[in-house]
């Protein structure tokens, strides 16, 4: 009974041994939870106060754009509220601006008709802005080129300080545009801008003076120095004196080449909003001129230019080598254009007898 107990005692004794252990490792585990619990305790009071303390809130209130309520959905891409880098707009910030381009070709009534348009104190036509090499080397150069005029940060003799209602710049089609047709369309359409064609029906009354105004450039009629436009009657007639030799082998394939040429702008530009107009219609029919004006969405007022028409006479009067140049013509599709634009010859003759210059 007593080696039993004795045994009993001693197998007690060997159980009852992990018990103490495990109550050591409770009592650290124990300790070790407080003291974590009293670290993340006192760092979460510190992140209390820290944020308990006051802050300064920046808040950036962003001004609304300037919408009219009177302009029609289908128009307001064609709208904008440009913000020049160069200066501040002030009270004409919430004045809608339109985006143009006068297309054509030299020697089509481009500078009169741009000089009529910048007579408007809402509208800002800008030139010949690629006329420079420079300015049209690349794409990149001309977007970045359009950016700045369409912006307002574009400043030239036609810029003015009162709020203007249109901007834009006159592009000949040999300036880089057709060369650069496509990106130039994604560009209009992206940016809301509306095209002005304007060209000449009679091809060869536009190839006559584009010969004179060859010759002055090199000979330099008035007093030494070559003007494309003229403000006086005396500089007219004296410029009006030289009459071109026509080379009558490649007359045909230069209208062609010419008359091929608009057709492809107007392909090209079909799905921008765009007017076409005509030099010859413009000088015989004053409304023309107040369709442009409706068009662009200014005002409607007289315009009026200080150019003065060089070419005045009837057309066989104004080249040398006519009856070459009739002989090539006649019964071809062209025929028509040896007729010339007599009619708005002596509309600019009747304008000059009443004094005063050119006005519609």
């Amino acid at each position: 009974m007593v080696e039993e107990r004795c045994c009993f005692n001693k197998d007690a004794l060997a159980i009852k041994a992990p018990k103490k252990i495990h109550v050591v490792l409770r009592m650290f585990m124990l300790a070790a939870m407080m003291i974590c619990g009293i670290y993340i305790s006192s760092v979460s009071l510190k992140q209390i106060g820290i944020q308990s303390r006051p802050r300064k809130l920046m808040i950036k209130i962003m001004e609304a754009p300037c919408r009219k309520p009177d302009i029609p959905y289908y128009e307001i891409p064609y709208v904008h509220y440009p913000v020049p880098t160069t200066y501040s707009r002030d009270e004409c910030a919430c004045t809608p601006v339109r985006f143009f381009s006068i297309v054509s070709m030299q020697r089509s009534g481009s500078g009169w008709f741009e000089t009529l348009l910048n007579s408007h104190v809402n509208i800002s036509s800008n030139g010949e802005i690629f006329s420079p090499k420079e300015r049209r080397s690349n794409v990149s150069t001309i977007i970045g080129t359009l950016d700045k005029i369409y912006n307002l940060d574009w400043y030239s003799s036609a810029s003015k300080n009162e709020c203007i209602a249109a901007v834009g710049l006159k592009w000949m089609l040999n300036q880089g545009l057709m060369e650069n047709h496509a990106r130039v369309v994604e560009y209009f359409s992206q940016r809301g801008v509306s095209v002005i064609f304007l060209f000449r029906r009679n091809l060869l009354c536009r190839l006559v003076s584009q010969l004179a105004n060859d010759h002055d450039r090199s000979a330099r009629q008035l007093h030494g120095t070559h003007k494309a436009h003229v403000h006086s009657e005396s500089e007219a007639n004296i410029l009006a004196r030289y009459k071109p030799r026509i080379n009558t082998s490649e007359l045909i394939p230069t209208l062609k080449h010419t008359d091929k040429f608009a057709t492809d702008a107007l392909g090209y530009f079909k799905n921008i909003p765009h007017i076409v107009l005509y030099y010859e219609d413009i000088v015989r029919n004053h409304t023309k001129l107040m369709d442009v004006l409706e068009f662009l969405r200014v005002p409607k007022r007289k315009l009026v230019s200080r150019h003065v028409k060089i070419h005045t006479r009837p057309l066989h009067e104004q080249v040398e080598n006519w009856d070459d140049v009739y002989s090539s013509l006649k019964g071809t599709e062209y025929k028509s254009f040896l007729n010339s634009d007599y009619g708005a010859d002596q509309v600019f003759k009747r304008k000059r007898k009443k004094g005063g210059n050119p006005t519609v």
